[in-house]
């Protein structure tokens, strides 16, 4: 029969014979504070993207205390324990690989955006020298999308390999934990990078701007916009390209430009909190790649 649960409650939830029926408080907490995490909301907001961020911090740092602990130490000295080091590694480092790719695309597109900030700011040159910065930015933005489609598309989804074979290894039974958590994490970035590529994801909650080129030729972009439930860069992406395509209004209609103009200084507070929470996630990350580290080395 198959199992009715999600897909992100599958990982190895496998508790050794050996082990005391019950589980350590760490372990306990640990499990709560992913099953708040996978029952927050699915969405490509940014200030949900960067509370989520804040909880996997909380999370890998219940998940170091974890390996902090004697038994689960003593655990990885047993057989099969290097194996499962090297399997947690390896998933350190590739979350690693994940927050770097997400600054970087964040990182361009907030320099892009404080570049078109400045130019509308300045508002010289009149209506065309505005639609040129405009138009920049979008190309900019577009340059961004598609090295972060290339750079993602790079990193390899994980496989996750079942311990059920080892039921016996104790060591077995905190590596499902953790990769759990490892699973977790992925989770989020992929969201985080989704935003950056305004592209879809499974979740209803994050919508590809597939439908742009509809919109762009509806009187009511604003409202189809708050329909369609986008994120935000795609809803300023969208919002810019209607300000330079309209042919009926003058794109340096100032109450337009000011309304566009408030929005994109917002989201330029919100990439950078998406950016600290970036950095402080890898600070986290590369703790436990030392905690892991150093339990091969005892």
């Amino acid at each position: 029969m198959a199992s009715s649960s999600s897909s992100s409650n599958k990982f190895y939830h496998i508790r050794s014979n050996s082990l005391p029926s019950r589980p350590h408080p760490v372990i306990m907490q640990l499990e709560k504070d992913l099953h708040s995490l996978r029952a927050s909301e699915t969405t490509c907001a940014t200030s949900s993207l960067a509370s989520k961020l804040h909880s996997l911090q909380d999370l890998h740092e219940c998940a170091d205390t974890l390996l902090s602990l004697p038994l689960v130490q003593k655990a990885f000295t047993q057989k099969n324990g290097q194996r499962w080091v090297d399997e947690l590694l390896d998933g350190t480092l590739r979350l690693l690989d994940m927050c770097s790719t997400a600054k970087n695309g964040l990182l361009q597109t907030k320099d892009a955006l404080q570049e078109l900030l400045s130019g509308m700011r300045r508002r010289k040159g009149g209506e065309n020298a505005l639609a040129d910065e405009i138009r920049k930015y979008l190309s900019l933005r577009k340059s961004v999308k598609k090295a972060m489609k290339k750079a993602v598309s790079s990193l390899k989804s994980r496989k996750f390999e079942s311990t059920s074979h080892v039921v016996d290894d104790e060591a077995a039974t905190f590596v499902s934990l953790l990769m759990e958590v490892e699973a977790a994490s992925s989770a989020v970035l992929g969201s985080v990078t989704c935003l950056i590529t305004s592209s879809r994801r499974r979740s209803s909650s994050c919508k590809s701007p597939s439908i742009i080129s509809k919109l762009m030729h509806q009187r009511t972009v604003a409202l189809e916009m708050e329909k369609a439930d986008l994120n935000e860069l795609a809803k300023q992406d969208i919002a810019l390209e209607s300000l330079v395509s309209r042919r009926t209004s003058k794109v340096h209609d100032l109450i337009q430009v000011e309304q566009l103009q408030n929005n994109l200084n917002i989201l330029e507070s919100d990439i950078e909190n998406l950016e600290d929470g970036l950095e402080s996630l890898s600070r986290r990350l590369i703790k436990s790649r030392v905690s892991l580290l150093n339990i091969l080395s005892n």
